[in-house]
């Protein structure tokens, strides 16, 4: 804990996560006096905690040590290491999560943050009490107070979670073993990106969720494109499916019943349905707030709650509940507050799911087009016909731009494959200034690359046109 200069600041951050660091580091950096209040344990947030960076991490690890990139050269039994431990995953996850520790601590500590460690809470709208089981409550007040305290797995009470082999999503990164089997209970990126990385590793998966349809936000070509690589992968796709009830049997293998009479058996079982907000841990009411049933409190497009001077960013709003857009909530958060400007905006805000293979979007999907009855027409790249997707054995891979006929307007970039969550910044320079399919079709991108996709992509769309 850093020397304290008062307990009167012009912002008190509550959660060090994307949202809170961005926030308070914005704010220091406009000479204004900050306080960032989080666990001791959870400095960095849920999101080096747990959450983007451990998740992304162990994939990297997955897709390395699997040898999964190189198969179409040396085979489809090929990986780095034959027999992959959960340490040899571990090892890599922990010492991604130190560096980055390090980095965030020098940041605030150069940023002159001040950062107290204990469990905030409201004792007036302007008032925090921070508590601490080794000393008496500390006392904060500051003139505007942002909330960023994230979230935690939503958990079914009718579930016997053990933390070894029924789990949650917070503890799928502290298993002791790899199952050879595992069910997911849910459909959603959190289910997808752990679905993938463990069928990656070889291991049968199965994955439930009562919706019929995947992903219901993203392009749904991209997502037949994603059902057949999971597929590919060995996975079971069980949708329109409800879970009646979940236990082990005499062998301590899990049992998961489903309402349709199905008995799915398992060496471990995943419950990766939703996210709870911490809110309910801050007494927000002392605040005059209040949130809904998953605790997500309302701000406006300022990110601005009902009391003005408080503020809320990251995944305590809700949706898109990701660590670049939380990043960015929290800096035009800290911005408003001591600068008001009607052209505060974050723009289009592009998309990234880290399943294998990654999706990344940014704009409309064609489902939106269509019901907003806006005329559109599309170009599209495969990988696998590129030079430099020959080069990497990618055999799939996919960029599609969807554009306005008559002026070529781009309306919507839509990418699945190697790189995809790189890949979309181009298209998101392009596409939230304006720019039309003409940039694509005349600009000269170095060879081999996978970013020679647009160019194929604008050219296909344009003999369609």
């Amino acid at each position: 804990m850093t020397t304290k200069r008062n307990s009167t600041y012009d912002l008190l951050v509550i959660g060090s996560g994307p949202a809170g660091q961005k926030a308070a580091i914005q704010a220091a950096k406009r000479g204004h006096s900050v306080a960032l209040i989080d666990r001791k344990s959870m400095v960095g947030g849920v999101s080096l905690h747990g959450g983007t960076i451990p998740s992304k991490t162990l994939r990297e690890a997955i897709l390395y040590l699997s040898g999964l990139r190189q198969r179409v050269f040396y085979g489809k039994d090929y990986a780095v290491k034959e027999e992959i431990s959960h340490l040899d995953l571990r090892r890599r996850v922990r010492m991604v999560e130190a560096r980055e520790m390090q980095v965030i601590q020098a940041q605030l500590r150069r940023n002159e943050v001040d950062l107290y460690y204990g469990q905030a809470g409201f004792v007036d709208e302007h008032t925090l009490a921070i508590a601490n089981d080794d000393r008496p409550d500390e006392i904060l007040q500051g003139d505007r107070i942002l909330i960023a305290c994230g979230t935690h797995p939503l958990r079914n009470p009718e579930i016997p979670y053990d933390g070894q082999v029924i789990i949650d999503s917070d503890e799928i990164l502290d298993l002791e073993f790899l199952p050879d089997e595992l069910v997911v209970a849910g459909a959603g990126i959190i289910g997808l990106e752990y679905a993938s990385m463990f069928a990656a590793l070889g291991i049968e998966v199965t994955i439930i969720d009562k919706k019929t349809q995947l992903l219901d936000f993203v392009d749904q070509e991209i997502v037949e494109r994603l059902i057949f690589h999971l597929r590919n992968l060995n996975v079971t796709l069980r949708l329109g499916e409800t879970i009646q009830a979940v236990g082990k049997d005499d062998r301590g293998r899990v049992c998961v019943k489903l309402e349709s009479g199905k008995t799915i058996r398992s060496e471990a079982f995943l419950y990766a349905v939703g996210r709870q907000t911490n809110a309910d841990t801050l007494n927000i009411q002392a605040a005059g707030l209040s949130a809904d049933e998953r605790g997500r409190i309302a701000v406006n497009e300022h990110y601005q709650t009902a009391v003005a001077h408080i503020y809320a960013a990251g995944d305590v709003i809700g949706f898109p509940a990701l660590a670049a857009t939380s990043m960015e909530q929290g800096r035009l958060a800290a911005c408003h507050m001591f600068s008001p400007s009607p052209e505060l905006s974050a723009g289009p805000l592009p998309y990234g799911i880290y399943a294998i293979p990654e999706i990344s979007m940014i704009g409309q999907t064609e489902q939106e087009l269509t019901r907003l009855k806006v005329p559109y027409e599309f170009g599209a790249a495969r990988f696998d016909e590129l030079a430099k997707g020959g080069i990497l054995g990618l055999e799939s891979g996919y960029l599609k731009i969807l554009f306005d006929p008559e002026t070529l307007k781009i309306l919507g970039i839509h990418i699945i494959g190697e790189a995809a969550t790189e890949l979309i910044h181009i298209g998101q320079a392009v596409f939230s200034l304006g720019g039309t399919l003409a940039y694509f079709r005349d600009s000269v991108f170095n060879y081999p690359t996978l970013a020679e996709a647009y160019k194929v992509a604008a050219l296909d769309g344009l003999n369609k046109r």
